[in-house]
């Protein structure tokens, strides 16, 4: 007897069907490899002021894009700081103006610092190795301890160095010398010599500015009022009230004060063009104080001069209006008493 498909029965096989695909995909075909940055990957930079140029790539982590450096970039930093995370693991944070080249091949990582200053965090890999003009610097780990360094120029042009955990040999490239800086070291190598390093009173610093999430907001805890406490608000309802803070009034100012005096806008909705504003009907009306008239105070010193007052007249004794003589009237001159003075002119 033949077996009867039914509908029923061929949903079923179907929804089986689909579920293994689902939850059994190594039963059909093998897995998906896992998708592996290139070979000469070297690690993302993130930044605010920073260019690179040469062999790049973008890739989106956690829904943002971002440029993946490769052997043979080459990186600016134009302000501020830039932050390098490296695929093995560990950051390189590079403060500008700063001017470097990155090259890779296989586990290790070859930084040409031009200007600028760079703080290295590293673990066992890679085999982190600096090139500057003159030097050559290679970190030497202790151990399975990781390598905090910090590699850079100062203002003036001088190489400083810095062993956090880790030493550091120097390498002159000219002449050969090296020098192996242990760890804690700080030194400041001056005119490109070896022979006589300088300990570096932080003349270099580099860290990565981290902002700090702010506090969450603390939550008020209320409790409920009681009859007891309702009544003590009631009795004494200024005791809750903050007290007022003190404004202080500023100083009156002597200048001038403007005001502007113009008639209300009108509006028509009638109209197809509105009415303009006539100028002439503004006003600028300037408030001022008269000054008072200039009042000195103080006081003279030296000697008053005291001026002598004159002696009043003596006094005449009053004579009665009725024994006093009358003033005789005055004479007339005759014309001849006038000829008879005029000849004794002459002879006198």
């Amino acid at each position: 007897m033949r077996p009867s498909f039914t509908p029923l029965r061929f949903a079923g096989l179907f929804l089986l069907g689909i579920a293994a695909l689902v939850f059994c995909p190594g039963f059909f075909g093998a897995a998906r490899p896992e998708e592996r940055p290139p070979a000469d990957s070297v690690g993302l930079i993130e930044g605010d002021a920073i260019s690179v140029s040469g062999p790049m790539s973008m890739e989106t982590v956690r829904g943002q894009t971002k440029t993946l450096l490769r052997s043979g970039s080459d990186l600016r930093v134009k302000s501020g700081t830039a932050r390098i995370e490296l695929v093995e693991g560990g950051e390189i944070i590079i403060c500008g103006p700063a001017h470097l080249s990155v090259l890779k091949s296989g586990g290790s990582l070859t930084l040409a610092l031009d200007t600028g200053t760079i703080h290295v965090r590293i673990y066992r890999e890679p085999v982190l190795t600096v090139y500057t003009a003159q030097f050559q610097a290679q970190p030497v780990p202790i151990g399975d301890a990781p390598q905090d360094l910090l590699f850079g120029f100062d203002a003036a042009g001088a190489m400083c160095i810095r062993a956090n955990h880790g030493a550091v040999r120097i390498e002159q490239q000219l002449t050969g010398q090296s020098v192996l800086i242990p760890e804690a070291g700080d030194i400041l190598l001056t005119k490109g010599q070896l022979d006589s390093p300088r300990e570096n009173a932080g003349h270099c610093t580099c860290e990565m500015l981290v902002v700090r999430p702010a506090p969450p907001p603390q939550q008020e805890v209320v409790q409920l009022a009681t009859p007891e406490g309702v009544a003590g608000v009631a009795s004494n309802p200024a005791a809750d009230d903050p007290p007022q803070p003190t404004v202080e009034k500023p100083a009156p100012k002597d200048e001038p004060v403007y005001q502007v005096l113009m008639p209300p806008l009108v509006y028509d909705p009638k109209a197809k063009v509105q009415p303009e504003l006539d100028p002439k009907m503004i006003i600028l009306v300037r408030h001022v104080r008269v000054r008072s008239s200039l009042t000195f105070h103080g006081r003279v010193e030296g000697q008053t001069v005291t001026a002598s007052a004159a002696p009043p007249p003596p006094a005449q004794p009053l004579a009665s209006s009725a024994n006093s003589p009358k003033p005789a009237p005055p004479k007339t001159e005759s014309f001849f008493d006038r000829i008879r003075r005029f000849f004794r002119s002459l002879w006198s």
